[in-house]
Order: C-alpha cells, then sequence, then structure tokens
C-alpha cells in the first residue's frame, strides 16, 4: 500500500527531474579541440577550427577523418558495419565515435568539460 511519505517522495521527484535535466542534460557547448585515439591511447589531438583531413592508421588499415566548420566526422574506414561513419558530425564537447574493429576512436573536448562521454 502506498503511504503519504510515498506519494511526497515520488512528486518531489517529478519535480526535481527538469531542474536536473536542465542543470546536468540539457544543451551542451560545442567543443574546441577533439582526441584522436588509437588503442585507446592518444594519437593526436587536433583543434576543431582548422578544416583539414586526415589519415589515421589503425589495426585493420587506415580510416579518414575530416574535420570541418568546427565539426569532425569519420568519412571512411576499413570495418564491415561502418558505424564509425553511420555516427556522423561531432561538435559538443564530450561526444565520441569509434571505429572499435580498427581501434580508432574520436573524442570532442572543451576547456570545461561537464562530462565526459565514457563516464556519463
Amino acid at each position: 500500500m502506498i503511504t503519504r511519505a510515498d506519494i511526497f517522495a515520488i512528486a518531489f521527484a517529478i519535480l526535481l527531474l527538469p531542474s536536473l535535466y536542465i542543470n546536468l542534460w540539457g544543451e551542451a557547448a560545442a567543443g574546441d579541440s577533439a582526441a584522436i585515439l588509437i588503442g585507446g591511447e592518444e594519437y593526436l589531438r587536433v583543434s576543431l577550427t582548422e578544416d583539414q583531413t586526415i589519415t589515421i592508421p589503425g589495426k585493420l588499415g587506415d580510416s579518414i577523418i575530416e574535420i570541418h566548420n568546427n565539426s569532425i566526422r569519420f568519412v571512411s574506414s576499413p570495418c564491415r558495419g561502418k558505424q564509425c561513419v553511420h555516427s556522423g558530425w561531432l561538435k559538443e564537447g564530450g561526444e565520441f565515435a569509434a571505429c572499435l574493429p580498427n581501434r580508432i576512436s574520436v573524442a570532442v573536448s572543451r576547456a570545461d568539460m561537464r562530462y565526459d562521454t565514457i563516464n556519463f
């Protein structure tokens, strides 16, 4: 049976959720750099302000990563499923994409990160 205390606790939680959403999961800020990792080790750190295309050597072959308009993405990779390519453009601090078979990942960061994707 539900008591008054249970109803109060549920109502309090429901009223608290919008505040938590706004403060913790609200709009993310744009990233200013990205770390490119090979096998979990940082291989290269790049600025998102400079448009460029980078070829990264991986376990299966080369992955091509493009930086354009303050965003970064996998253009191509030798893996079968191409989930890294389907991740699309990453631009907000904390966003992450990985080509697991090729052991290459990209993590967007900024100076004042609120959280990171892996620990979130």
